[in-house]
């Protein structure tokens, strides 16, 4: 009952919002209350790596309501106090490693309490574009909606974007302002405030950023779709497109994005005042890692094929069985490698556990991949992928001590017949 509560009070703000586009939110705390953070809590992972205080859930719920309630208390009250997050990194790329941000459980569920409340809010003003971290939205309505965007225009002149280091260079001034420009609640924008200026613990050591907000916070995803759609979606769809000759697209997923242009004149004036419009909210477009290219195909190029990555696929233009032109997404290489090298880790950790049970974990980790990777034209990708992870686990059995080595035909002869992989099957079609 509780959940359903909350649900029709975020509706009710929703309807409020949606009323009201262009005036402020002012008395948003009014709903935060023991009910909402009950929600919030059960909305919370638990499972993660725990903070600088070292909390875990199992201990926070030893005295589960009064914990809330305490936290309930310092957040209206102004007393509380935003914990510094704990850096790690996680690998991005061949060489390069992505610095994350891990805030204690209690900050958590104060910002998935807040992120309850200004979500119905800014859902109401954010446009079609966006695609990163929004409900009933995910990877593959941006997929669909870039690929019905350039079959619909039959190719197209592309900036092919990348923001350098988006999450550290975000200028905490702008995104109060643009938060303020919608949220005039106090109690919601001290603590959006104080968790822009919240400390960084790495190896012992606290210090202060001056800009960004960490990766890994529950609020930094709708943080950033609140400061993108200010300074990308509203500038491209309000200031850019009215003065272009031609059609235009922007397709966004969190701060990822591609534009695709039916004129080439259109293209490289966008091209050139882009990153003026970035450097003025203190971000910027990488020099080498933008460009701005001609997507058509081949025939229409000279027969040069091109190509680009965005969301995890590699898309370029292909001929269909029936000989038709269409935009073909594969599996990106980095992503590919990835993958199967999660796959070897995974078997050397379990090569002492019974068959069985290495069978189980192989055939999760193989239908996640799917259920990502598996969309309509990846299934040459798709198929190779369940051919490797079974080379790869063949060898893990091979290296079991105590075992002669068998050869591919019996694994694929007395294993797999056992125990067979799933196969291989797209999950997102076009078509559908």
């Amino acid at each position: 009952m509780e959940s359903q509560d909350v649900y029709t009070r975020q509706q009710r703000i929703a309807e409020l919002a949606g009323q009201t586009p262009r005036f402020r939110m002012v008395s948003l705390n009014q709903y935060l209350d023991m009910d909402w953070m009950r929600e919030a809590y059960r909305l919370t992972r638990k499972s993660g790596a725990p903070g600088v205080d070292g909390m875990t859930a199992v201990e926070y719920e030893r005295n589960l309501e009064a914990n809330l309630a305490d936290l309930l208390e310092r957040a209206k009250s102004g007393r509380y106090i935003a914990p510094p997050v704990r850096r790690a990194y996680i690998p991005k790329g061949k060489n390069e490693k992505r610095p994350l941000g891990i805030p204690t459980l209690e900050d958590k569920v104060l910002q998935r309490a807040i992120v309850m409340l200004l979500e119905p809010v800014y859902e109401q003003d954010f446009l079609d574009c966006s695609h990163g971290f929004r409900p009933h939205r995910s990877p593959h309505t941006t997929l669909d909606a870039l690929w019905k965007q350039i079959m619909g225009m039959g190719g197209c002149w592309l900036i092919d974007a990348d923001i350098r280091k988006f999450f550290d260079t975000l200028a905490k001034s702008a995104m109060r302002d643009i938060l303020n420009q919608r949220v005039g609640d106090g109690v919601i924008r001290r603590l959006v405030s104080k968790w822009l200026h919240a400390g960084v613990m790495e190896e012992g050591v606290l210090t202060y950023p001056e800009a960004g907000t960490p990766q890994g916070g529950v609020i930094s995803p709708l943080l950033s779709n609140i400061y993108l759609h200010e300074v990308l979606d509203v500038w491209f769809e309000r200031d850019i497109k009215p003065r272009l000759r031609g059609k235009a697209f922007l397709i966004r997923f969190a701060d990822d994005f591609v534009m695709g242009f039916e004129r080439q004149d259109d293209a490289e004036r966008v091209m050139e005042v882009l990153p003026k419009r970035f450097e003025k909210y203190g971000l910027t477009i990488h020099p080498e890692k933008t460009r701005l290219m001609s997507f058509y195909p081949p025939e229409r190029q000279g027969g040069q094929r091109s190509s680009f990555d965005f969301v995890g696929f590699t898309h370029y233009w292909d001929l269909s069985r029936k000989g038709r032109n269409f935009v073909r997404r594969v599996t990106r290489r980095e992503r590919f490698t990835r993958a199967l090298q999660n796959v070897r880790e995974y078997c050397r950790k379990t090569m002492a556990e019974p068959v069985q049970e290495q069978w189980k974990g192989l055939c999760v980790r193989m239908r996640g991949h799917y259920g990502f990777y598996g969309i309509t034209g990846n299934a040459r990708a798709l198929s190779r992928y369940r051919y490797m992870v079974g080379r790869i686990w063949w060898h893990s059995l091979n290296r079991r001590s105590g075992h002669k080595a068998k050869g591919w035909e019996w694994f694929n002869r007395k294993i797999l017949p056992r125990y067979p992989l799933p196969p291989a099957r797209v999950v997102h079609s076009v078509y559908a």
